[in-house]
């Protein structure tokens, strides 16, 4: 009886480490934003940007908050192909603007 017991605690303590730990913040280190994502613009900006059929552009990060504002990171080849994200980005239904954190390294 003993051993069940003890057994029974075991198992519970082990059940409630996910518990324990889901509330501790994400270390993002990479990241300076909190996003809260509205994936239905973001894979329309994605889409866009793979329809191109571009390889540079389908390795820019995106990323888009509640209020529809568009983040761009990454890296692209040239200034045109950075400058066509933005325009791509800009002109997807519920954009409301765009950030472009796109960094030129050819």
């Amino acid at each position: 009886m003993k051993h069940l017991v003890i057994a029974g605690l075991m198992a519970a303590s082990i059940a409630c480490v996910p518990l324990a730990m889901a509330d501790e913040p994400a270390n993002d280190a990479d990241s300076s934003h909190h996003f809260v994502k509205d994936s239905l613009i973001t894979t329309k900006v994605k889409t866009k940007l793979a329809e191109k059929h571009l390889t540079t552009l389908t390795r820019i990060k995106v990323d888009t908050d509640e209020n529809g504002v568009v983040w761009l990171s990454g890296r692209a080849p040239t200034q045109d192909a950075v400058d066509l994200a933005t325009m791509i980005a800009k002109n997807t239904d519920g954009v409301t603007s765009v950030h472009n954190d796109v960094a030129v390294q050819p």
